[in-house]
């Protein structure tokens, strides 16, 4: 393995952690209602570490 691809794989990590928390505060900012109409998952708002995007079981 080499120091490269130790790189790319962070660089990957980062990119999609950082896509999906922009799409977590799209969703944030659309009314309930909307949220709910279009059958987005159910948010729930964590004290410690912000609000997550909980998936149906």
């Amino acid at each position: 393995m080499s120091i490269l691809s130790s790189i790319g794989r962070i660089a990957a990590r980062y990119a999609a952690t950082r896509a999906r928390y922009r799409s977590e505060r799209a969703l944030l900012s659309l009314p309930i209602e909307l949220r709910k109409d279009i059958g987005w998952p159910e948010i729930i708002v964590d004290a410690q570490n912000g609000p997550r995007i909980c998936r149906a079981p």
